[in-house]
């Protein structure tokens, strides 16, 4: 039977890029696949998947009343799909997880979902708390907080470059607005190792 995965982290551990690898992957054996990304994520452009270090492929636009399982299945009568991988999956919603489950419980076709496991307040978004609960692999993107220690929090930050605690959770943003920091750092709000020098030892440094 296919799986489910979750594929989580905090910002720019490089989930865009494991998942264009990923489809590469399959599309060079001679498989199809599908990515599927949310519509409300415009920072690159609306229809791609766009990695920091410059790649990009094709992705199917949807909204939080679109249904992904119809959505797939439409797709795979013109040409089989071998796997559905989902950018940005933090935005899926309750109903839009179980789909995801269903195209591999009754069509035995693999979904690898990325996304970011918290927001910018420490609370799970609607997406990543039933993938985390649903899905068959849980798998960690690791990248570090600018003290060295692994990121699991992601700081949002105003144009100053302050640490902002309260607002709305959905707020589409890259390195100006939103930066991964441990979760000591997160707890502080120090958003930079010119707001507290790095006092850590060596130890710090390991995952």
């Amino acid at each position: 039977m296919a799986k489910l995965y979750f594929y989580y982290s905090s910002m720019n551990a490089g989930k865009s890029t494991i998942l264009l690898q990923s489809s590469y992957n399959y599309r060079e054996r001679g498989m199809q696949t599908l990515i599927l990304s949310p519509e409300l994520d415009d920072r690159f452009q609306v229809g791609k998947v766009t990695s920091r270090i410059g790649i990009e492929a094709d992705a199917l636009t949807f909204t939080i009343s679109d249904n992904l399982l119809k959505m797939v299945l439409r797709v795979s009568e013109q040409d089989k799909i071998a796997c559905v991988l989902v950018d940005e999956a933090q935005f899926l919603t309750e109903s839009q997880v179980r789909q995801l489950s269903d195209l591999c419980d009754d069509h035995n076709i693999p979904v690898l979902a990325y996304g970011l496991r918290t927001d910018f307040r420490g609370e799970l978004f609607e997406g990543s708390q039933h993938l985390l609960a649903w899905a068959d692999s849980l798998v960690e993107v690791k990248t570090i907080c600018h003290c060295g220690s692994k990121a699991t929090m992601v700081l949002r930050i105003d144009a100053d470059g302050r640490a902002i605690k309260d607002g709305r959770q959905v707020q589409i943003g890259g390195n100006e607005r939103y930066l991964s920091v441990c979760r000591r750092h997160f707890k502080a709000g120090v958003p930079s190792a010119d707001s507290e020098p790095h006092s850590g030892s060596s130890e710090d440094l390991l995952f």
